[in-house]
């Protein structure tokens, strides 16, 4: 199906292209979200008519979300969850996870719409996301996934937690191996006194 972009789509084009999409993606996105026009000649003309305050509104829109991207980029949010020993969460960081910390972090409106996640987050660290203020304006954000404020802190100086607790625990296991046992020593000095 050929549309007219109302807006610009990521991989498609910018403001007044036509562009060939499947019809499911048209129908199921473009159009019910109004990033687009069938291109049919009314549509053209009715696109054409408009086309200068489509792009003013686009401008505005953009100028506004460049000023909100100061105050976002490269902002750290901290997620508390529970994780095994070796980093996996029991349980997933999810988009609503991530926009309800912006929002008690004091970032107002960012919509779950708004925010790129792959997949959802399932091991403890640092993952960069990007969040979409406008089609032309991307940030990202930093998500700290820790079991403990204090393992945050640890991960935001670039300590890499279980690596550190995998290291702690066979420092630990190497210290008592080399430990001589005091029963051990006892039970030597006896039996040489039996022998005598």
């Amino acid at each position: 199906m050929e549309v007219i972009l109302l807006e610009r789509v990521e991989k498609l084009g910018g403001i007044g292209d036509v562009v060939t999409v499947k019809n499911g993606f048209a129908r199921n996105y473009l159009l019910p979200n109004n990033k687009a026009l069938r291109a049919n000649d009314r549509n053209r003309a009715l696109f054409e008519t408009n086309r200068t305050k489509i792009e003013a509104d686009n401008a505005e829109r953009r100028t506004a979300a460049q000023g909100r991207a100061g105050d976002i980029d490269g902002k750290q949010v901290v997620l508390i969850r529970q994780a095994s020993n070796t980093g996996q969460l029991y349980g997933s960081v999810s988009v609503r996870d991530i926009v309800d910390a912006l929002a008690a972090d004091g970032v107002a409106g960012v919509t779950k719409a708004m925010v790129e996640l792959d997949k959802p987050i399932k091991a403890l660290g640092l993952i960069d996301v990007r969040v979409r203020l406008h089609p032309e304006v991307v940030v990202t954000v930093g998500v700290n996934v820790a079991r403990s404020p204090e393992e945050a802190d640890l991960q935001k100086q670039g300590i890499d937690v279980i690596q550190a607790m995998f290291e702690e625990e066979q420092a630990e296991a190497a210290a008592t191996a080399l430990e001589p046992d005091s029963e051990d020593e006892d039970e030597g000095e006896a039996a040489n006194t039996d022998q005598a």
